[in-house]
């Protein structure tokens, strides 16, 4: 797999360079709320730019349906981008049209200018590979070569991700193997104890990594929304809390394979429960005791400090998914636990992108003070539960 060293080695100035990155920012409005990923994107287009290439950035927002919607535009990012940059990057208006032929056209040596949301084109995630590879060579079109720095979406098989690594010479970009290097640490060359700490809403996104993981953890710590199928699957009463009766089996297996395999399979033992969601007032409760008229929010103050107990001596940490409501400060105090005792441990630590790496920036946690923080959260885990990424095969292949 050739790297961004490589090509820079070979000489890119005045060269087109079209760079996949990951733009995928939350918004309010048309403000940016958290500008982790657009900070990520920078030393690689920085490290291109300033060897005197021709930039031109390609990426998503949201999830538009196949056609322009202005408020999935990239126009803030492209802002931020410069901002960054400390230049002015031109957004194209559109994807392979007249004004992208147009903005990539002006580019000088040095130059970055940014295409049009690459999810206003249907064929960016067609299911079949004609269309996909049609739209890969109108991108290869306005380029002499092709750097992979998206992860977030190399686990993707996708126009912008995976076709048009076959139509240039493509390389992987500094972030996306700076990423690849720390999964690979989780897996081929990591310190025990190895605890995953495992949150968010749904146990169903999560089915794969956990089948892959009791075979490889010392500890697996469940918060969250999929912490209450799993309390139900116990035979606990969940009220109205967030549940997938339909996995329930499914999880009654784990628990019987980490009982098998000498896991630790740890699980809330008090939650903030409230009648509606939302409503800040609530009762914190034993997960034996919580009535059949309330929700669980986040989990309570024994929890965190069980689950601070089990990440003391660890000396590789996963975490991936909140451990309650982050984004009402009522039901942020666990998922602060967790990230706490990170900063605190002397472990290899990563946060697993997504929603974990969002609440690290919202509650104002240090970002240094974990090993890593993953900048694609379903990338990460898809790794981890073992999957080829068609994002990565392309460029080894």
């Amino acid at each position: 797999m050739k790297t961004l060293s490589d090509l820079l080695a070979e000489g890119v100035a005045g060269r087109r360079v079209l760079v996949r990155a990951d733009l995928n920012v939350p918004l309010d409005g048309d403000k940016i709320t958290d500008d982790g990923r657009v900070r990520a994107s920078v030393p690689t287009i920085k490290a291109l730019a300033d060897a005197g290439a021709r930039v031109i950035v390609t990426a998503h927002l949201g999830r538009p349906k196949g056609e322009p919607d202005p408020k999935f535009s990239l126009a803030p990012a492209a802002a931020r981008l410069g901002e960054l940059l400390g230049t002015e990057v031109p957004l194209a208006s559109d994807l392979v049209g007249p004004s992208a032929t147009s903005v990539v056209g002006a580019l000088t040596d040095g130059g970055v200018a940014m295409l049009e949301n690459v999810r206003f084109d249907a064929r960016e995630t067609s299911k079949v590979d004609a269309e996909r590879a049609e739209l890969a060579d109108e991108l290869a079109s306005f380029a002499d070569a092709f750097v992979s720095d998206g992860f977030g979406v190399v686990h993707r098989k996708q126009a912008s991700v995976y076709d048009v690594a076959q139509k240039l010479p493509a390389y992987v970009g500094g972030l996306v193997e700076a990423e690849l290097k720390v999964l690979k640490k989780l897996t081929d060359d990591l310190e025990r104890p190895y605890v995953v700490v495992l949150g968010g809403a749904k146990v169903s996104d999560k089915l794969g990594v956990i089948a892959n993981l009791l075979s490889k953890v010392d500890k697996l710590l469940i918060g969250g929304g999929m912490a209450y199928t799993f309390l139900k699957a116990q035979g606990h009463e969940v009220g109205t809390s967030l549940l997938q009766e339909d996995q329930l089996d499914q999880v009654k297996g784990f628990l019987e394979e980490a009982g098998k395999r000498g896991v630790e399979l740890v699980l809330p033992v008090d939650v903030l429960v409230t009648a509606e969601f939302g409503n800040v007032e609530h009762d914190v409760v034993g997960t034996d005791a919580i009535p059949a008229d309330k929700m669980g929010l986040d989990i309570g103050p024994k929890s965190r400090e069980l689950f601070a107990s089990k990440l003391a001596d660890a000396r590789t940490v996963f975490w991936n998914g909140p451990m309650g409501v982050f984004e009402i400060e009522t039901y942020s105090g666990g998922t602060r636990a967790v990230a706490e005792a990170l900063v605190k441990s002397d472990a290899f630590t990563v946060v697993g992108g997504g929603d974990s790496a969002a609440a690290v920036r919202a509650l104002g946690l240090p970002e240094d003070g974990f090993s890593h923080i993953s900048t694609g959260g379903g990338a990460s885990l898809e790794f981890l539960e073992g999957k080829e990424l068609p994002g990565i095969s392309v460029l080894e292949s």
